[in-house]
């Protein structure tokens, strides 16, 4: 329903809503100003309830998703990974795939993500039996800490030349999106056994 509400403020960019989670993006306090006011308007007259204890208005920064956003950049939510970080190794295959789900979510963060996480996908195959050995600790070690070190991810200058580079290895393919030597983005994926050159 929320989506069918606000079919010209998302296709202007301006307003995001996931699920239940909306937030309205501005570059002054007029503008923003005249957006809260379109949306609440628009709240209203469909007599939709807000709870006013899990809003926040009006603020340069905030935590959505597990990302800290501003207008500025994109971060990791510290405290997401603070808490990844005081439980307990992996005992099982469901508790790897978590943590794997995890660690693919911030992607957009880490270097070397097609790579890092190889050795513990083969331990989520059905056919194979819970196995932790050193190869699968060292990549599981590597992963929490590339968490740790993630860099914040700035937005877009559209009136700066963006750099993309590109490299390839047998294990995977990696993309950074670059402007004036600050990294803007950083896409990583495994290739396919059956796609490489052989």
């Amino acid at each position: 329903m929320v989506n069918t509400l606000f079919p010209t403020e998302i296709s202007e960019g301006w307003l995001i809503i996931y699920l239940d989670d909306t937030i309205i993006c501005s570059d002054s306090w007029a503008f923003h100003l005249e957006r809260l006011g379109r949306v609440l308007d628009k709240v209203i007259g469909v007599n939709m309830k807000i709870q006013l204890k899990r809003c926040n208005f009006c603020f340069e920064e905030l935590k959505a998703l597990g990302h800290i956003v501003s207008g500025l950049s994109l971060g990791i939510d510290k405290n997401k990974v603070e808490a990844l970080l005081l439980k307990p190794n992996p005992q099982n295959k469901k508790e790897i795939m978590s943590f794997i789900g995890f660690f693919s979510y911030y992607r957009q963060y880490l270097k070397d993500f097609a790579v890092l996480p190889k050795s513990l996908y083969r331990i989520c195959d059905q056919q194979k039996l819970f196995e932790m050995t050193q190869e699968r600790i060292e990549a599981y070690e590597k992963m929490r800490k590339a968490l740790t070190k993630a860099p914040l991810l700035l937005m877009p200058d559209w009136n700066i030349p963006f750099k993309l580079y590109i490299d390839a290895c047998g294990d995977g393919l990696g993309e950074d999106l670059v402007k004036s030597k600050l990294l803007m983005t950083n896409l990583q994926r495994d290739q396919c056994v059956t796609s490489q050159d052989k």
